[in-house]
C-alpha cells in the first residue's frame, strides 16, 4: 500500500445503539442494502469486501481490523484500477456510544489529495443512505406505534392507559397541539382522561400509511363519533428516540 498522507473525515450522529449500527458492517444483507445489490462482506481480518454500486461500478477491499461493536478497518479500491486500484486506500469506521445513539467517525485515507476530494460527496451521500437504513430498521414498527398512540386516547382505565403509554413513549414525552402543552407521561395520561370526559364516545384512528424519515413520522388521523361518522381530522408529527420510542408528538388539525 502506498503512503496514505491525505485523509477524508466524516462524523455524524446515528440515532441507534452501537450494536445495531455495527451489524450493518458485518451482515452481508445489511451491507448490500447500504451499498447496492450484490455487495458482500466477510467480516473478519483478511475477509473480502465487495461493493457493487447501482451504476455498475465495483469496488474491492480486504478487512484489516475488526473490533465487535466498535471499529472496522478495510482497504478500498476499484476493480477497474481507476481512480485507485484495490488496496490503494484505507477506510476506518469507529463507533462511539453517546447520549441519543452512536457517533460514527469515518476516516478514508488516500495517497493523493485530488482522489480524496473526489470521494467527499460520495461519502456524504453513502452515510446519509446508511443513516436512513439504520433508522428504518429501528422504526420498522412505526405503523403499530402510531396505532397504539391513537388507541390510547380511548382507554378509560387510568392504570391500563398508563401501561399502554409506557410501552410506546419515553417518560418525558411531550405533546403539543392547539389545545395542549403537555410534558411527561402522567400529565399526558390525565389529558387523555379529560378528553374522554369532555368528548365521550369519540375515538382516534390512523388514516392511510405512516410516512417515516430519520426518526420522524407523519400519520394522518381522523376522529369518529360513536355512530362511525368522521367528525375531525388532522396529522400528527411523531419524533422517536434512538430506541424507537415516542419522544414527542405535535398534532395539527385540518
Amino acid at each position: 500500500m502506498p503512503e496514505l498522507t491525505h485523509q477524508l473525515d466524516r462524523t455524524l450522529l446515528i440515532e441507534a445503539p452501537p450494536p445495531t449500527v455495527f451489524r450493518f458492517f458485518t451482515d452481508t444483507a445489511r451491507w448490500a442494502a447500504w451499498w447496492g445489490a450484490g455487495s458482500a462482506i466477510d467480516a473478519r481480518p483478511g475477509g473480502r469486501v465487495l461493493i457493487r454500486y447501482p451504476n455498475g461500478l465495483q469496488a474491492l477491499g480486504e478487512v484489516l481490523e475488526i473490533v465487535d461493536g466498535e471499529r472496522i478497518v478495510f482497504t478500498y479500491g476499484y476493480e477497474s484500477g481507476r481512480p485507485i486500484p484495490p488496496g490503494a486506500s484505507r477506510v476506518t469506521i469507529q463507533l462511539e456510544p453517546v447520549e441519543g445513539g452512536t457517533r460514527l467517525h469515518l476516516t478514508h485515507a488516500f495517497a493523493e489529495a485530488a482522489v480524496r476530494d473526489d470521494h467527499l460527496q460520495g461519502w456524504r451521500f453513502q452515510l446519509s443512505l446508511f443513516s436512513n437504513l439504520v433508522a428504518d430498521e429501528i422504526n420498522a414498527g412505526a405503523p403499530d406505534l402510531a396505532d397504539a398512540w391513537f388507541a390510547a386516547w380511548s382507554i378509560a382505565d387510568s392504570a391500563e392507559r398508563m401501561r399502554a403509554l409506557q410501552a410506546i413513549a419515553t417518560p418525558e414525552v411531550r405533546f403539543r397541539d392547539r389545545y395542549a402543552h403537555i410534558n411527561g407521561l402522567a400529565d399526558l395520561s390525565d389529558h387523555m382522561a379529560a378528553s374522554l370526559r369532555f368528548m365521550p364516545g369519540l375515538r382516534l384512528e390512523r388514516k392511510g400509511a405512516v410516512r417515516h424519515c430519520q426518526h420522524t413520522l407523519l400519520a394522518d388521523w381522523i376522529m369518529r363519533a360513536p355512530d362511525g361518522a368522521e367528525r375531525m381530522s388532522g396529522v400528527n408529527v411523531f419524533l422517536l428516540d434512538a430506541r424507537g420510542r415516542i419522544a414527542s408528538v405535535t398534532g395539527f388539525w385540518d
